[in-house]
Order: structure tokens, then sequence, then C-alpha cells
């Protein structure tokens, strides 16, 4: 299948993509995610890039004194908007936020996607003030998670398109570290899926409920967290 822009691809996606969210595994890096911004974010100005149906924007507004989203996809934005979020459309490359205007900006399961990475850390440093903080969160090349993907068919997302229609990187640690621009001081970092095999498991009765609640546990334990399948950089502006 040949690679579509970010955008098509996101578009095409918009229709399945609340399908499985909200329960099981994707209800684990759900509040894994959430409960992090939750951490930094709590009574502050957020900004979430790549907020696509704002399914995790919807709980940051719950906590945050403002949360604004932005994403690359109309279709995906046409979703948050129905949920009264405040969004605008724009590029990871190219905010159109005002230099700090936000306590905290932060991105999951987009990056990954983002050819042009180092510019994208760029703008995440550029629209949070000094002291503000950048969660962004990578796809860890070093993980049980890569392998399964490796080994695995491709994952449809639409009647159309699968997962291998986008363009996806996979990074280590020294890798991540090389795209922050020196305003960003990497603090710390949370792990998500550390031990999940594969997404069914969370569906199983007993089975799921210790391996998400080894998950809550593992993710800031320093050893645990570099395993993890999305690895969260922690970083503050200098």
């Amino acid at each position: 299948m040949s690679t579509l822009d970010n955008r098509s691809y996101y578009d095409e996606f918009a229709g399945w993509y609340e399908r499985e969210r909200g329960k099981g595994y994707h209800r684990m890096l759900d509040d894994l995610e959430v409960g992090l911004v939750e951490r930094y974010g709590a009574g502050q100005d957020v900004l979430e890039v790549g907020c696509g149906t704002g399914l995790i924007l919807e709980r940051v507004a719950g906590f945050a004194r403002r949360a604004v989203g932005v994403d690359l996809s109309a279709g995906m934005l046409a979703r948050a908007q129905a949920r009264g979020l405040d969004v605008v459309q724009g590029s990871a490359t190219h905010l159109p936020v005002r230099d700090g205007a936000f306590d905290v900006a932060c991105s999951f399961k987009v990056l990954a996607h983002v050819a042009d990475i180092e510019r994208a850390m760029r703008e995440l440093a550029r629209a949070v003030k000094p002291g503000g903080w950048v969660l962004a969160e990578f796809y860890n090349a070093r993980s049980l998670r890569r392998l399964v993907k490796w080994l695995k068919p491709p994952t449809a997302v639409s009647a159309q398109t699968n997962d291998e229609a986008v363009y996806t990187r996979y990074d280590t640690k020294a890798e991540i570290a090389s795209y922050l621009p020196p305003e960003l001081e990497w603090v710390t970092s949370r792990g998500i899926r550390i031990v999940t095999p594969v997404s069914r498991v969370h569906d199983l009765p007993v089975v799921g409920s210790l391996v998400r609640r080894a998950e809550d546990l593992l993710a800031d334990r320093p050893l645990a967290r570099d395993l993890g399948g999305f690895l969260v950089v922690v970083a503050r502006r200098r």
C-alpha cells in the first residue's frame, strides 16, 4: 500500500478513530497520558498538538485553566468541535499559536508520524513559556510493542486504509534526545505499554486487570519506563 500524506490518512481514519477508545487497552493508554498531563497541567494553560477528535483534550479541559487543541485533519477536528472544544487546524511543524502562550504543551501518538521532528520539537518549545513543560510521546524502538508491530499484519484504520499507510518512525532514547532543541531540558519520562504483549489481553477478565495494574505501577519506575512502547519525554523549557 502506498503511503498517504498525514492529513489524508487522518481524515480517512476519523470515522473509525473512536471505535475501541474508552475501554480496555485504549482506555489504559489514555488514562496514563491524561494522568501525566494533569500532573503538570492542573490549573494551567495546556496545548495539545494532534488532538484528534478531542478524547484526551476533553478530559484535560476538566482540570486545566484553558485547554486548546491543534490538529492537521479537518475530519478529526469536526468531531472535536462537536464536543464543544477549543480547537484550531494546524501542523505540528507550524503551530498557529503565539510564543510562550501556554504552560504545558503535550503531544501523544503524533510525533512518530512527523518527518521533520526537530522542527516539531522547536515548535512545542516555542509554544510554552520559560519554565513551562513539554510532554512529547515517541514510539520506542527498543520495546515489546515494536517487536509485535514488526511481526503482526497491518491493522485497518478504515475500510480502505491500514496503519502502514502513514509515515511512522521508531526512536531510541539517544535519537529522541538529539531531537530536543537547546532550550528544552529532558527532566524525566513515563513509559506506557511496558508489559502488554498484545492489546486484546486487556479484554480478558482477570489477566487484563493484572496487566493494567502492572502498567500503572511500572509507568514511572526508572528501569521499567524505558521499555514502554510509548515513551513520553517530560522536558522543561529553560
